[in-house]
């Protein structure tokens, strides 16, 4: 019986220990991490995917491309969870064969930003060779932010799909005139520091690319995390990207990051008392808007 006893008061007394130690662990020594999903609302199977990464409870951020069929369904999800902060997924481009998408605003508004069918061009190439009108970007961008804000959803900040809406300088300072008008953020304007996350690694390699990056993180700026996530079914795993750049078997790819995103191994790792996670909600009252900067390189 005392060994018994024993035993006990020894895994209580780590238990605490433990407890101890994380909690008073200061939080200026502690790297931030700020995971952001992109895509959500681009099919049903990549919903399914960031309800299981909305599931696991840690802060996260969601970029929604309010242009596709299924960004509904994102916002009524979105609506159930309170440790994501949301993002417009701004985007010039329709990428996927035989699944296309054109403008919030409508063809007839923003003929310059649309191919023959009228959706927009699989590429950033493809889309500036045809020589938009800046005046129709930022139609079409602000009717993206519009459609969001009147979706229900809280939104926090602005992203770029493919990076179409920061191909120039006069595209940016719509964007960043977009941003300050409805006090919104803008990715990668809070110091944020991109981590490679394993995009173009085999699937299999991917948990293992995650781990290895996440552990080599030293303290300077915020961890940005960029993940493409989904579920390998019928439905996704018949997008094929026009694009010749874009990776081949997508739909294995994605459910690979999402494997890695939600692992015991990484989620494990992410809570231990080294890291501080984020999201672009927290960023903002921590930072404030004012303090966003124009990123080098942008």
């Amino acid at each position: 019986m005392k060994t018994i006893h024993t035993i006990i008061y020894l895994i209580l007394f780590s238990l605490l220990s433990t407890a101890q130690t994380r909690s008073t662990t200061p939080q200026g020594e502690q790297i931030p991490i700020l995971i952001r999903c992109d895509d959500w609302g681009m099919s049903h199977s990549v919903n399914m995917a960031a309800k299981q990464v909305l599931e696991k409870g840690f802060p996260v951020s969601a970029s929604v491309m309010f242009p596709c069929a299924w960004y509904q369904e994102a916002v009524d999800l979105l609506k159930q969870f309170s440790n994501v902060s949301v993002g417009v997924h701004l985007t010039l481009n329709a990428e996927w064969k035989n699944y296309r998408w054109g403008p919030v605003a409508g063809r007839s508004v923003v003929p310059s930003l649309v191919d023959s069918n009228g959706y927009f061009f699989p590429s950033r190439e493809k889309l500036f060779g045809n020589n938009p009108k800046l005046s129709e970007i930022e139609i079409e961008l602000r009717a993206q932010i519009e459609r969001a804000i009147h979706s229900g959803v809280r939104i926090d900040y602005l992203d770029y799909h493919m990076g179409a809406a920061m191909q120039t300088l006069e595209t940016r300072a719509i964007v960043e005139k977009l941003a300050a008008e409805y006090h919104l953020a803008i990715s990668r304007y809070f110091d944020e520091v991109d981590v490679e996350n394993g995009y173009s690694v085999t699937p299999r390699n991917k948990l293992d690319t995650l781990l290895f990056n996440t552990k080599k993180l030293q303290p300077g700026g915020t961890k940005l995390f960029v993940i493409h996530i989904g579920i390998d079914d019928p439905e996704l795993s018949a997008m094929e990207d026009l694009n010749v750049f874009g990776p081949k078997d997508m739909s294995k790819h994605r459910q690979a990051e999402l494997n890695a995103l939600i692992s015991p191994q990484f989620q494990s790792l992410i809570h231990s008392s080294k890291y501080r996670l984020v999201n672009y909600r927290k960023l903002i009252e921590e930072k404030g808007l004012n303090t966003m900067k124009r990123p080098e390189g942008l």
